[in-house]
C-alpha cells in the first residue's frame, strides 16, 4: 500500500467569547504526517521533524500516533491492515496558541482513516483526534481538533456525548495571526481561571456577544462579527501574560480590524477583517508594535479561514 501524505491546519480556538467551544482553521501553519501500513501491529513513529527534538517519540506519548491508534482500534478487525507506521512534520511552533497537539493529532487521525478506507465518520475521526490531544496535553478540549479535523468554524456543543456544529465561514473574511517569540504556559494560563468568578454583568455580555458572534457567521455580518469578538471573562485573566497585549490590541483596531482577541492560551494574537490588504496592514501594525512596546520579534500568517481541514496531499 503507498504512502499517504495528510496535512491538518493550525486553528485558532477560544475565539472571542467561546472560551473552550468554539474554534475555527486556518490555512498556514500546520502540521504533515506521513502514514504506510505496515506488518507489526500496532501504530510506529518513525520520525519527527521540525520540533527541534521537543516532543516524545513513544507512540504512547505522541498526539499523531495515539490518533492514529484509536482510529485502527476503532475501526476494528474489519480493515486488513494491522498496523501503521507515521512519520510526524511539525510545520508550526510549539506552544504558540494555535493548536500544535491539535493539528498533530487531526493529522494522524485524518491519515489513519484514510489509508484504512476512511471506516470512521468525520465525527468519529474527530473523537479518535480528541484521543491524541488527551495524550499530548492532558486535556480532551475539542476547540482545536475539531476545526483542524473538518475546517471552518466549529461550536463544541456538548463534550458527554460529543456533538459539534458546523457553523457557516463569511465571504470576504479574513484572518491576521501574530505569533510573539514569547512563551506563555498552558498550565498556567488555565490555572489563573482556577476559581476565578464572574459577575452577572460580564457573564450577560460573554452571552449576549456569544450569540451575536454565531448569528454573525450565519448572516454573513462581518461588522457585527467584529463587534462580538469581546470576551470579559477570560481574555483580562490571559492579557497579562502577553507582554504588551493592550498596545497590540489597539494597533490592530486602529489599522482596520474588525476585531481582535487571544488565540487559546495566547501568546497568537489573531484579528478579523473584511479584505486582504487590510489584513496585511493589521498584521504589520501588530507586529511592529510587538517590536517596539516589549521588543519581540514575531511569526505572522495572513489568510482567510480553512474551509477544508485536513486533507490529503502529494
Amino acid at each position: 500500500m503507498p504512502t499517504l501524505r495528510v496535512f491538518a491546519p493550525a486553528t485558532i480556538s477560544n475565539v472571542g467569547p467561546g472560551f473552550d467551544v468554539l474554534g475555527c482553521a486556518l490555512y498556514r501553519p500546520g502540521d504533515t504526517v506521513e502514514i504506510e501500513a505496515c506488518d507489526a501491529p500496532g501504530v510506529i513513529l518513525g520520525e519527527v521533524t521540525g520540533d527541534g527534538g521537543a516532543l516524545p517519540l513513544e507512540p504512547a506519548r505522541n498526539a499523531a500516533t495515539v490518533a492514529a491508534a484509536a482510529v485502527l482500534q476503532r475501526a476494528g478487525t474489519a480493515n486488513s491492515v494491522r498496523g501503521l507506521r507515521l512519520h510526524l512534520h511539525k510545520g508550526m511552533p510549539l506552544a504558540s496558541g494555535l493548536g500544535s497537539s491539535g493539528a498533530s493529532a487531526a493529522a494522524g487521525a485524518v491519515a489513519a482513516n484514510l489509508i484504512l478506507g476512511q471506516p470512521l465518520s468525520p465525527l468519529d475521526v474527530v473523537q479518535c483526534a480528541i484521543m491524541g490531544e488527551r495524550a499530548a496535553c492532558g486535556a480532551a478540549h475539542a476547540d482545536n481538533v475539531a476545526p483542524s479535523v473538518l475546517g471552518g468554524f466549529i461550536l463544541i456543543r456538548s463534550y458527554d456525548p460529543l456533538d459539534v456544529v458546523r457553523l457557516p465561514v463569511p465571504d470576504g473574511l479574513f484572518v491576521a495571526c501574530i505569533h510573539p517569540h514569547c512563551e506563555v504556559s498552558t498550565a498556567e494560563a488555565r490555572r489563573r481561571l482556577v476559581g476565578r468568578t464572574a459577575s452577572i454583568a460580564d457573564v450577560v455580555a460573554n452571552t449576549g456577544n456569544f450569540g451575536a458572534l454565531v448569528a454573525a457567521l450565519h448572516q454573513g455580518d462581518l461588522g457585527l462579527l467584529g463587534r462580538a469578538i469581546e470576551d470579559r471573562i477570560v481574555e483580562p485573566v490571559r492579557a497579562a501574560m502577553i507582554p504588551a497585549y493592550a498596545d497590540v490590541k489597539r494597533a490592530a483596531l486602529a489599522a482596520g480590524a474588525l476585531g481582535c482577541s487571544i488565540s487559546g492560551s495566547g501568546p497568537t494574537v489573531f484579528a478579523f477583517t473584511d479584505a486582504a490588504v487590510t489584513a496585511a496592514a493589521v498584521a504589520r501594525a501588530m507586529r511592529a508594535t510587538f517590536r517596539d512596546r516589549a521588543a519581540l520579534d514575531s511569526d505572522v500568517w495572513v489568510g482567510p479561514i480553512c474551509r477544508d481541514g485536513a486533507h490529503m496531499v502529494p
